[in-house]
């Protein structure tokens, strides 16, 4: 029998850059390897996990309160001064 019929899904995938402190990025690198995933996955899964609807509106994801504070060091104006400079 010729199968004359062919179900195809496409699913459409944008591209994140995310600027990654290199210790990070190799940890997680080993981390998603010991997971059978890809960093990528990690991410997607962890932006899954942010914007996912809650049961209590204005509640904050776990994911995003174990993250809170962890960019202390940084200001929103270093950030645009480095994106200036990258974009230029």
């Amino acid at each position: 029998m010729i199968d004359t019929y062919h179900w195809c899904r496409i699913i459409r995938m944008a591209k994140l850059t995310l600027s990654v402190n290199e210790r990070v990025v190799e940890r997680a690198k080993r981390y998603a390897k010991a997971q059978g995933t890809s960093v990528s996955g990690l991410v997607e899964r962890m932006l899954d996990l942010a914007a996912a609807p809650r049961e209590r509106p204005g509640e904050t994801p776990r994911v995003l309160a174990k993250l809170r504070g962890s960019l202390k060091q940084g200001s929103v104006s270093d950030y645009r001064k480095y994106l200036e400079q990258k974009y230029r």
